[in-house]
């Protein structure tokens, strides 16, 4: 299986590479990725916004034969949504890493810190507690090293969708600062942050308790979860 590989805010296709081991020791292909925008601290990012993302996305996508499983974490998430709304038809699975599918009209996170045409990596202050679990000094050290400001418009942008066929596409939720049980109690109160996540007509959830950033705090444990996402495929 062809896997694509999405990361989050501030993080390039690097940010995998203690992922993938486990996937190519599988067999499987990986593609990790490195959005627009996001090849230098000294990239430009004026005027790329999320669409652009998604579009990158879709032409890889489009250059791989046969289906594809889409991995997207945070942020990343809202961008392979984009892309199962775009090609359906070849997806295998979708998989949210401690994210979601980002619905009609809604904005991945705009009220960030701008500076700008970016967005950069806040101090660690501006995060909850949550999110740093197990991202101790030296991860702290080594992420803020790597981290490209984001574009800003992809942060702000409105996700806009089109074809009802996304909810045909299997879904996994790895659910990591907050357990797949709050999620199930959002979703029975309608809570519209889970709206677009109530619609996919199936989805499973993987709980791999850690903070937002499971590919560095635990990537062996997130390895292995995505290869049992793969091998679950329905497709």
């Amino acid at each position: 299986m062809d896997i694509i590989l999405v990361p989050g805010f501030w993080l390039d296709a690097s940010s995998w590479s203690e992922v993938t081991p486990a996937l190519v020791a599988a067999g499987h292909q990986v593609h990790p990725l490195t959005l627009p925008g996001l090849e230098a601290v000294d990239a430009p990012r004026a005027g790329i916004g999320l669409r652009d993302h998604i579009d990158a996305v879709v032409a890889k996508v489009d250059a791989i034969d046969g289906p594809v499983v889409l991995v997207g974490h945070s942020g990343g998430g809202a961008v392979i949504h984009g892309v199962v709304d775009a090609r359906p038809d070849r997806v295998a699975r979708a998989v949210y890493v401690d994210s979601g599918p980002l619905g009609e009209g809604a904005a991945i996170n705009d009220s960030l810190p701008v500076e700008g045409d970016d967005v950069p990596l806040p101090p660690w202050d501006g995060f909850e507690e949550a999110d740093l679990t197990d991202l101790d000094d030296g991860l702290r050290a080594m992420f803020r090293a790597r981290a490209v400001p984001e574009p800003r418009l992809v942060t702000s942008d409105q996700q806009h969708l089109h074809d009802e066929r996304r909810y045909d596409v299997p879904a996994t939720v790895i659910a990591c600062e907050f357990p797949s049980a709050v999620l199930a109690e959002r979703i029975e109160a309608g809570h519209p942050y889970v709206a677009e996540l109530a619609r996919i007509r199936e989805v499973e959830y993987v709980d791999l308790p850690t903070g937002h950033w499971p590919q560095f705090t635990r990537p062996a444990e997130l390895g292995a979860a995505l290869l049992a996402a793969v091998d679950r495929r329905s497709r």
